[in-house]
């Protein structure tokens, strides 16, 4: 891929293009393939967007009800469908194709956080309704992490495959760091329909970069996998693979 040129329509990442982009070993290396710069990013505006929606939803929710219970279904709301739908949502990364599934699960996240900074700023919201759409977006997170996680292999070359986890990783943490506060800021300064509406546009960038992916499609001689024997299969392995067993330690 020659990037002294000018940026191609769309971005692509094919096994050519992917062959002329050496993995240099370095911890910024990733960044040199252009589409994992781009989603890189994209991404680490998107979960700071997350944690300030984090931090809005649960000061809102103290202004709509005084119930530690409530408070607390907050947190729930966000956090339990990782545990409902995690194994399905790893699944099916493996069964459809990953761009797509991460098209309808930013979509799904963009719509939810639009309609709740709708409701807000129209004054509507109850407490059942702020979960309700709290836990609606907690599913499309839950249903987005294992494919994006799994594209990363697609995304730099091997050989800067552990580079890029962990960049991931960095963005994560910088998000999670940036976030809160922020999103604090724009509360006391705009109130805390702007931060959903913030965190509504944080999806767009993200959109922009997998419509502009042209995913090469790898075609697979086997049959179709079904959603119950892909998460058979994956139970198998965690069960039998060594690497995933616990030993206790030698006294």
């Amino acid at each position: 891929m020659n990037h002294t040129a000018q940026p191609p329509d769309d971005l692509r990442v094919t096994p050519h293009s992917t062959q002329e982009i050496q993995g240099s070993g370095s911890a910024w290396s990733p960044l040199r393939a252009p589409l994992f710069r781009a989603l890189w990013i994209a991404t680490v505006v998107s979960n700071v967007g997350t944690w300030m929606q984090n931090v809005g939803a649960a000061w809102f929710m103290i202004s709509l009800s005084p119930s530690p219970t409530l408070v607390a279904l907050v947190q729930a709301a966000t956090s339990l469908p990782v545990f409902l739908v995690g194994l399905p949502a790893g699944a099916l990364a493996d069964i459809v194709d990953r761009r797509r599934l991460l098209l309808w699960t930013q979509g799904w996240m963009l719509v939810i956080t639009a309609v709740l900074s709708g409701l807000t700023f129209l004054g509507v919201v109850t407490p059942w309704v702020l979960l309700t759409l709290t836990f609606a977006l907690g599913l499309g997170v839950a249903l987005n992490a294992p494919a994006w996680q799994a594209i990363v292999s697609e995304l730099v070359p091997r050989a800067d495959l552990q580079a890029a986890v962990t960049l991931n990783g960095v963005g994560f943490n910088v998000a999670r760091a940036v976030g809160p506060a922020l999103g604090g800021i724009v509360v006391a300064v705009a109130g805390v329909g702007a931060v959903f509406l913030l965190n509504a546009v944080s999806f767009f960038g993200v959109l922009m970069v997998l419509f502009r992916w042209n995913r090469t499609s790898r075609e697979n001689p086997l049959p179709p996998e079904h959603v119950l024997g892909a998460m058979r299969a994956g139970l198998r392995y965690v069960r039998y693979a060594a690497s995933l067993h616990v030993r206790p330690p030698l006294c």
